[in-house]
């Protein structure tokens, strides 16, 4: 192997950690100690309805009662994500002032009619980029980044209205 290891576990403190997770933990925590690598616990919190610092609690009280220690993770700042909010806001702004992407305000309604279409017709769903031209301000809803193939695009949230 090449490199030093590095794997990562990121829950999402939606509820307590289920034994899914403790075995992508479990085997991700092996694989880092028998390679000499570093493991990574990182909080996936974005989501923000159901994300509580109590299930953050309740995920790593249970890493740590199965015995898996991380080289890098909470309680250090940096690996929950939504601290990285700026960092992830100032790419999406490069990506947007340099024209590859773009602010939508597409309602979650048509995407899911849209969606639904495409299902109906056994093809898969691909934003028809109706907001590419429109000139949208950070008013909008969504940013939407062109990839690599002309046809795909992917979505994060702005998080902001203003």
């Amino acid at each position: 192997m090449s490199g030093a290891v590095r794997v990562r576990f990121a829950p999402s403190p939606t509820g307590h950690l289920h034994v899914g997770g403790a075995r992508t933990a479990l085997f991700n925590w092996l694989y880092a100690r028998h390679h000499r690598g570093t493991f990574i616990l990182r909080i996936e919190d974005t989501d923000r309805s159901r994300s509580t610092d109590e299930n953050i609690t309740a995920i790593l009280e249970a890493l740590e009662w199965l015995g898996l220690d991380w080289d890098e993770g909470p309680p250090t700042p940096g690996y929950r994500q939504t601290e990285r909010l700026p960092i992830y806001r100032e790419h999406a702004e490069r990506l947007r002032a340099t024209g590859r992407a773009y602010y939508c305000d597409c309602p979650p309604e048509l995407l899911e009619r849209e969606r639904r279409a495409a299902q109906a017709r056994k093809e898969t769903f691909r934003y028809s980029g109706r907001c590419r031209d429109r000139g949208l301000d950070t008013g909008a809803r969504t940013a939407r980044r062109r990839t690599t193939s002309a046809s795909s695009w992917t979505t994060s949230r702005c998080g902001s209205r203003t």
